[in-house]
This record gives structure tokens, sequence and C-alpha cells, in this order.
């Protein structure tokens, strides 16, 4: 090629360590990361979840400690998800105001302060025998309207026992109004909430029901979204955003980067997305065969969800992740 018509050589900008951080068009960041953690009732010590490689169901003094060092990592904040001793019809302990998730809460708040946003699953599945997100009809299928008269419930203890954000995840049409009423009513004006507003009938769940204990026969296809599907994403943040959601999120993330654009193109308010158990298990699994660079794999994966558009991340290797971006 003559002078005159040089190439064009993009590896320029590649060529060494510095030169590729200072033209990073994505960063990742601590802050940016939250932590999900479960723990479990009626248990002396930690219970390894076998599908999840290193996540465990914590007790309540090695959830007080996971929160501490989650705090000291740096992160945004966490995720809690209670699995209780007793399950039924109607999931009594997630509005049992000294249930294990309200006794987590207020453990972890006591704990970390304003160091962390403490956020809270608030959803039925943990807590019904039937392992649905809320409340059954005679015929079987899930009463939208009843289940949603009992995420009010919910919502109030969870804010009374001092969550900062609740995550209202059952898909239930409705929701965040409902949910977002009761807690002005109750005084919590200031408890936001982190709608959990494309969430997908995924396979990627499987380990995550080992995880809190879930009872589930079937699946949750008449409730959650079909993953066949992308533009009712932005119907339902339209509606999310309409009833009050403080922040938004996409669940799963990798599998769905395409819906967490278009969310992220189209919100407001801060987007989130959820890289889910299966998400996490398949990483771990191959990288335990060797088929895989697992750190890599863990901040290209991060990253992807980043550069996808969502300003904050759910993952189990947040802790991990901070320590591997320090």
């Amino acid at each position: 090629m003559s002078a005159e018509f040089p190439y064009v050589r993009p590896r320029r900008l590649r060529s060494t360590p510095a030169m590729r951080r200072l033209v990073a068009q994505t960063r990742l960041h601590p802050a940016e990361l939250i932590l999900p953690l479960f723990v479990r009732e009626g248990v002396s010590e930690p219970v390894p979840i076998s599908s999840m490689p290193g996540v465990v169901q914590h007790t309540r003094d090695t959830l007080r400690r996971a929160a501490v060092q989650a705090a000291g990592a740096g992160l945004g904040g966490v995720m809690l998800f209670g699995v209780p001793e007793v399950q039924d019809a109607v999931g009594s302990e997630g509005t049992n105001p000294d249930g294990i998730l309200q006794q987590a809460i207020r453990d972890v708040v006591s704990e970390v302060g304003d160091s962390l946003v403490v956020m809270s699953d608030l959803c039925l599945d943990e807590y019904t025998d039937h392992g649905h997100c809320g409340v059954l009809a005679a015929d079987g299928s899930v009463d939208n309207d009843a289940t949603l008269a009992r995420y009010a419930e919910m919502a109030v203890v969870q804010a009374d026992a001092g969550v900062h954000l609740v995550g209202p995840s059952g898909m239930m049409d409705g929701q965040i109004a409902v949910v977002r009423r009761a807690l002005d009513e109750a005084g919590h004006l200031d408890t936001g909430i982190l709608a959990y507003t494309a969430k997908y009938a995924s396979a990627f769940y499987g380990p995550f029901r080992e995880a809190v204990g879930s009872s589930l026969k079937g699946d949750r296809k008449s409730y959650q979204q079909d993953p066949a599907n992308a533009r009712e994403s932005l119907r339902e943040l339209e509606q999310d955003l309409a009833e009050g959601a403080d922040m938004v999120m996409v669940k799963p993330a990798m599998a769905y980067l395409d819906v967490l654009r278009q969310i992220a193109d189209a919100s407001p308010v801060p987007v989130s997305a959820y890289q889910v158990s299966g998400e996490y298990s398949m990483i771990e699994a191959a990288a335990a065969n060797g088929w895989i660079d697992r750190e890599r794999t863990i901040l290209e994966t991060l990253t992807s969800i980043r550069r996808a558009g969502a300003e904050q991340i759910l993952t189990y290797w947040a802790v991990e992740a901070a320590a591997m971006l320090r």
C-alpha cells in the first residue's frame, strides 16, 4: 500500500495494556455490583448449594459477616432472599414480621447501615408450598389480584424492618402500583422499588430453585415473559414507570442482552440486570472442567452486561469481581 493510501490501523489503540485501558469504552466498578445472598431459617452453619459452587444458604450470623465483607469490597448493595422452615398455600412467612427475611433485613441494616443499599426480594415463591410466585385460584392458576394483596403486606413488613429497596419479582400485573401505594400509606415514602420489569420464563433459573428450597411443580410461563418476545418488555417498562418504579431490571442478563439494550435506551430511571444462577453455574462448571479461563470469563460476561446498558449488575461473583477490578 502506498503512502498516499495508508492502511487504517485500529490495532494502534490495542497495542499495550495502558493503551487499551485509556480507550476502553466500558468500565466496571465495584459500586455497580449487587450481591444476592440467601439466609436460611433454622440452620447453625452455612449450607452449600450443590448446583451453585461457592454459594451458600447463610445463617443469620454468617449473613452479617457476608454483608460486612460486601461493604468492605465497595459493592453497591446486597439483595436478600429468605428461606423459611415452613411453607404454606399463601406464603404466610413472607408477611410474618419475625419471618427469616425480615430478621435478616434488620440484621444487615444494623450491621452495615447506609454503607450498602440493602434490597429484599418481594415474592412468594420461597414461602409457598406449591412454589408459585402468588396465591392460587381454585383452578390452580395464579390469582393475580389476590397475590397483589399479599405483595402489599410483604412490602410493608420489609420496609418496617428497614430495607432500602424492595424488589417485586413476581411479574403480577399492577404490582408496582400496589406496592407503592402500600408503602406510602404506611409512611415509608423513602423506601424505593426496584421493579423486575422484564423477567423471562427462563431455563436459567434452575439452580436458584435449590437455593431457595422451591417446591415448584410445573412452570411460570403464564405470568413470566415468553423468551421469544422482546417488544412486550417495553410495554412492561412503560407500565412500571407509570406505577412508580424507581429502578428497573432485566432478568436473566446474558441471554437477554438485546432486551437489556432496548430497556436501557428507553428508560429514564436506572437499569439493572441479574446474572442469574444458571448463568453462574454453567461458567463455574465449564471452568471446573478446564474448558474456559474462569476469571477472564467472569469479567468478560460482566463487561458485556454493562456494555449492553446495565448500570447495576446482580451477580454471585460480586465480591470476587470487585477484588479482580482492584
